[in-house]
């Protein structure tokens, strides 16, 4: 016969090490497993919280018919928006730093949208504020617990091939040992690979017509639960005549891409009409997420309005006390994909520049007004700009944007520059908070702010966004290179 069939010992030994015993689970069923816990986890948390505060304070249990609706209303809440995340996906429950982020975000979340709730509702008579604080506390601490112990569990799976799986036969066009990775991957995710077949592409069609028929009457009538075909794509009308015949089999057939082409089907794809449109570059941030971005800027705008009316209305008063010359310093910059907007600031210079020449103000700069450097050191001159956030010209959190003349020639200096503009500028940045704000006299300066504005978009996120906040409060306590 013209095709190599493997023993079981040849894939013994291309799948090793292999485990003693495998474990009852398979590793598809981990993230049904994640959440189903956590749901566990935060009913037993609601439910104790109740009982154990309102008998230490009242001598009695409670309602438990309270504590238990409740904690089903957060278990719905966070698990609803943790997996909308994708973090029970299995190999993002491998990432404890990404997963203790995310998990302690999305809990704040929702204790705080359940609080608002309560206020809006006029029911906050009917909940215990300490067993609430006690549930949020503890329900917390479990979560993570829980995060950890699901990265060890994971790992010794996968590393000691764990986790239990399909029986499968395994078609590849490579001689026995090239495709070793793939053998490797399968076995180690909860295969069982029962055997191995080679066809042969490059052959005739009578010899691969043999191979196929070899490999029906392998798999009719055993315990064979899936084929799965690992080939190099560029060879699909012979593949895909092996898939025809393949159907008379009653399993499902896997393809597994192998060579150049397996890079391209991997990336993201989405249908359009009767044809499928495969995503070979990535926006910065998809509909979803720029949706909840878009609300969150909204909302914190006219929250930053409404309760900074006071200060805004004192300090506008000041400016024209303090100096002649406008309220409002507007200027020329750029925006999401090149687009120019006006941005507002509070006054804080005797000068009004937006032209070819820009001057960056520099520490003990005489153009500086007498209140202007209390503005900018406390970067009250830059509230303003949370119009700009409501127009949509610039979001909460993004790089900040420069003069258009800046703009141009720091293209020409630092590669990858414009990369800054595939988001919205942002009143505060990921550069900021590590005290690349001010001016930037010289190109390591602006190259280092760069870097860190391209990392925030590669690594943009909710928890991310709310780390950005609370670290900018703390850089205008310290105001570093505020001048």
């Amino acid at each position: 016969m013209n095709f190599v069939k493997l023993n079981s010992s040849a894939i013994s030994a291309a799948a090793k090490p292999r485990p003693q015993r495998k474990w009852p689970i398979s590793y598809g069923s981990v993230g049904a497993i994640a959440v189903t816990s956590d749901i566990a986890i935060i009913l037993f948390c609601g439910v104790a919280s109740g009982i154990f505060y309102n008998t230490e304070s009242f001598g009695a249990p409670g309602e438990m018919f309270q504590y238990v609706g409740s904690a089903a209303v957060v278990a719905a809440l966070f698990v609803l928006a943790t997996k909308g995340q994708g973090l029970y996906d299995p190999a993002e429950l491998l990432s404890l730093r990404v997963q203790a982020g995310s998990t302690t975000t999305t809990w704040l979340s929702v204790f705080l949208f359940l609080s608002g709730a309560v206020f809006a509702l006029k029911i906050g008579d009917q909940f215990s504020r300490g067993a609430m604080l006690s549930f949020a506390g503890s329900g917390l601490v479990l979560l993570i617990v829980q995060r950890i112990l699901y990265r060890r569990f994971l790992s010794r799976g996968l590393k000691g091939q764990r986790f239990s799986g399909r029986n499968a036969v395994l078609i590849t066009a490579a001689a026995p040992g090239a495709d070793g990775a793939l053998v490797h991957t399968l076995t180690k995710y909860g295969f069982q690979l029962d055997q191995q077949f080679l066809f042969p592409v490059d052959q005739d069609l009578q010899q691969q017509e043999n191979v196929v028929s070899d490999i029906v009457a392998y798999v009719r009538g055993s315990n064979i639960d899936e084929v799965v075909v690992g080939v190099d794509v560029t060879h699909w009308g012979t593949v895909n005549k092996l898939l025809t015949r393949l159907r008379i089999l009653p399993l499902p057939v896997s393809l597994i891409p192998i060579g150049a082409a397996a890079d391209i089907l991997s990336r993201p794809s989405h249908v359009v009409g009767d044809s499928v449109c495969i995503e070979l570059h990535r926006g910065p941030l998809d509909g979803f997420e720029r949706g909840v971005k878009r609300c969150i800027d909204i909302l914190s705008a006219l929250a930053g309005l409404f309760l900074l009316s006071p200060l805004l209305a004192v300090t506008a008063v000041l400016i024209k006390l303090d100096s002649p010359g406008p309220i409002f310093f507007r200027q020329r910059r750029c925006g999401f994909n090149g687009r120019q907007f006006q941005i507002l600031k509070f006054r804080t210079m005797s000068t009004l520049e937006d032209g070819p020449t820009v001057h960056q103000a520099a520490q003990s700069d005489s153009r500086v007004t007498r209140l202007g450097k209390w503005l900018r050191r406390t970067s009250i001159d830059e509230l303003p700009q949370l119009l700009n956030i409501l127009d949509g010209s610039m979001s909460l959190i993004g790089p900040r944007p420069h003069a258009l003349a800046h703009d141009d020639h720091f293209d020409k200096v630092v590669s990858n520059y414009a990369f800054r503009h595939h988001v919205k500028p942002g009143l505060t940045g990921w550069a900021q908070v590590h005290g690349y704000r001010g001016a930037t006299p010289n190109v390591a300066d602006i190259q280092r702010r760069v870097e860190y504005d391209l990392w925030y978009i590669d690594n943009w996120s909710l928890r991310l966004d709310c780390l950005i906040i609370i670290r900018t409060f703390l850089e205008i306590i310290r105001s570093r290179n505020a001048y």
